[in-house]
This record gives C-alpha cells, structure tokens and sequence, in this order.
C-alpha cells in the first residue's frame, strides 16, 4: 500500500466546541456491540458532535491500560497504538461508517505529512507477534507500513481474535444507539507523534436518505493518560 501525503482543511464553524472536550455519561468499556445511546461512555479527552452522532476518541498511550484486555501480549510493547473509540448515534437514521477508510493523520512538519490506516486484527497480530530484531535501524519518518511475514501459528490465531473482539467491527450504527472498540496503528513506538495527530473519519452516510455527513477530524493532541 503507498502512502499518501495531502494537506487538510478543517470547518472551525461547523465544529465549534466540540474538540477536546470530557464527559462522562457512564461506565466505560471496549464492545463492538451496539448499546443505547444514553449509556454509553464518553469518557475520553477528545469528542467532537454534528449530524447527530457524536465521536469520542482516547488514546492508550500507557502499558498500564492494555493490562486487561491484553493480558499477555501487549501491542503497545510492540509499538502500536490502539485508540478506544466511541461513536454515539442521537438521531433517527441509521448512520454507515466506512471504517476502513479511518486514518491517524500525523504532521512531522509543515511540508511533510502521512496518513495511517487503521491496522486489522490480522496485522495486528503479525506486528506484536513477529516484532523487529533488536539493534536495528531506527524507523525513518514517514512510518514504514509494515508487510506481511506469512507463517501465523495457532498462538497468532488466538492473539488475532483476541485483538478482533476488542476492536471496531460494526458497520452501521442504528438511531438512538452507540458503538464503542478499538482502532489500532502502528506507529513503531513512536508515541509522541501523538503530540501533532487527528483521528480523519471521512466515510459517514445515513441509510435511509442516503445523506452524505460531514467529516470528523478529532484532534489527539491531549491525551487522557489513564
């Protein structure tokens, strides 16, 4: 896969607000399931709300929070970030997310920029199980995407689907109900690029009308730290 480099604007009207804000509805957790609306957690250190849904997007950027729900192995030790994600549906339609087209827009400087997909469970696993020799090369900026090592034994089945229950899978969010999981991306280790990210959901349509929304682009810059 190449990558892409671009510049993006954002509609500072359109999204007054609603960056970077904390609220907590109640008691948080990572389920791809869809639960309603008003229980939901939006516990995190960055949101952001139009069209009726509302996104919320928290960085784990300690080994402390992968204790749980990566008991053994832990992406972050093999320096891939997850974000928990949370996105809420408050209107009557039901919302179309195009997940794989979510990315991790990183700024290094002002003339060089990347785009990272959002990884699958499946290379997910071939990152934190097959992990770089020590001693090596620093990774250059842009990020290398990572290519597949081939050879994926029943330890990298279990890790794979463990890393695919904790994560975003569903596709449509039905009216007046939430969605809540993990993204992952793999920065190499290099978690203070935290410091100049936005999380870019472009793909957002309603299914009944057929109505195209409006972009999110939440900044990641202020981390929760929990």
């Amino acid at each position: 896969m190449r990558t892409v480099y671009y510049s993006w604007t954002t509609n500072a009207a359109a999204r007054a607000g609603g960056v970077a804000l904390a609220v907590s509805l109640c008691a948080a957790g990572a389920v791809s399931s869809q639960q309603p609306a008003a229980r939901t957690s939006l516990t995190t250190a960055s949101l952001d709300a139009h069209d009726g849904l509302t996104v919320a997007a928290d960085p784990w950027l300690s080994a402390d929070r992968y204790k749980e729900t990566f008991p053994k192995k832990s992406p972050y030790a093999a320096g891939v970030l997850a974000v928990k994600v949370t996105l809420r549906n408050d209107s009557d339609e039901s919302i179309r997310i195009g997940i794989e087209r979510i990315r991790l827009n990183l700024t290094f400087d002002d003339n060089n920029r990347q785009e990272l997909p959002a990884l699958t469970s499946e290379r997910v696993a071939d990152v934190v199980l097959r992990p770089k020799l020590k001693g090596g090369n620093k990774p250059r900026l842009p990020i290398p995407l990572p290519s597949s090592p081939g050879g994926r034994d029943k330890n990298w089945q279990q890790f794979q689907q463990l890393v695919e229950d904790a994560g975003v899978h569903d596709a449509i969010i039905a009216p007046h109900k939430a969605i809540s999981g993990l993204l992952y991306f793999d920065l190499q280790g290099q978690f203070d690029l935290l410091a100049n990210a936005r999380l870019y959901i472009p793909d957002l349509t309603t299914i009944e009308t057929h109505r195209t929304l409006l972009y999110f682009d939440i900044d990641l810059s202020h981390p929760s730290g929990r």
